[in-house]
């Protein structure tokens, strides 16, 4: 579903990632993993085209992402190109993003409305059955002044599944929660990723990384450390910078 072929992003002087590898299967849930600045939010704003990257190649389904290939050389493709491209794509991100001046129900219905062309009928009842989803049914028509921050990300959720993505990237979606509101949250992925979403997440969250991923990633300083299935990743680490992350957080 994703594949990076020595993927590097500068931003102007400062080189954040460092040729990075890496292949996600459809069905796969993948947990990156590392300290603050590591480039795993990077990366991931890379895969949906948020960030263009520097060098390298990103594919997402087959599809180069951002770029068109004709004669050996690459071309950039045009801003409507690479929406569409986008639109296959879920994201979550750390705030909410949510309209304020739109119930739950509304923000839900937006983009199906506008990307996807879907009657406003369409897109009501889609965006009920997305609200019933993430356990929010009886919310739609609340404003997001009025829900926690923890049903303020679960409306968020729901927004990017209307979408119908064929993968679902979460850039640190518990971190900007009251301790208290961040199991809601984490419960509605793991309920994601029991129905087979091909799912990115950047997080901190260790417990949910060894329950849930089949694939975890430890980034530091650019470049993957170390990659694979939670047993050996976190509970073996085999390179020492991982070990020593490790030994700090849990």
């Amino acid at each position: 579903m994703v594949q990076a072929i020595d993927v590097h992003k500068f931003f102007d002087e400062l080189h954040v990632l460092k040729g990075i590898n890496l292949t996600i299967e459809r069905g796969e849930v993948a947990v990156l993993l590392g300290p603050s600045g590591s480039g795993k939010s990077t990366l991931i704003r890379c895969i949906n085209e948020l960030e263009q990257i520097s060098a390298g190649r990103m594919y997402v389904d087959g599809d180069l992402m951002g770029l068109r290939e004709e004669n050996g050389r690459l071309y950039r493709l045009s801003d409507k190109a690479i929406a569409k491209q986008r639109s296959r794509i879920g994201m979550v991100f750390q705030r909410f993003n949510l309209f304020p001046h739109m119930t739950a129900l509304e923000n839900v219905m937006e983009a199906p409305r506008q990307v996807l062309g879907m009657t406003k009928a369409e897109a009501e009842a889609d965006a009920r059955e997305q609200l019933e989803r993430v356990g929010l049914s009886d919310r739609a028509d609340h404003y997001p002044s009025q829900l926690s921050g923890g049903q303020q990300q679960r409306v968020a959720i729901a927004r990017a599944l209307a979408m119908k993505p064929e993968l679902m990237l979460f850039d640190e979606p518990t971190s900007a929660l009251d301790p208290e509101l961040v199991g809601e949250v984490l419960q509605v992925m793991k309920d994601l990723a029991a129905s087979g979403m091909t799912m990115i997440v950047v997080t901190h969250e260790v417990g949910f990384a060894r329950e849930v991923a089949d694939k975890v990633v430890f980034m530091d300083d650019g470049v993957i450390v170390e990659a694979g299935v939670p047993a050996d990743v976190i509970g073996n680490p085999q390179e020492d910078r991982t070990r020593e992350f490790f030994a700090k957080v849990l």
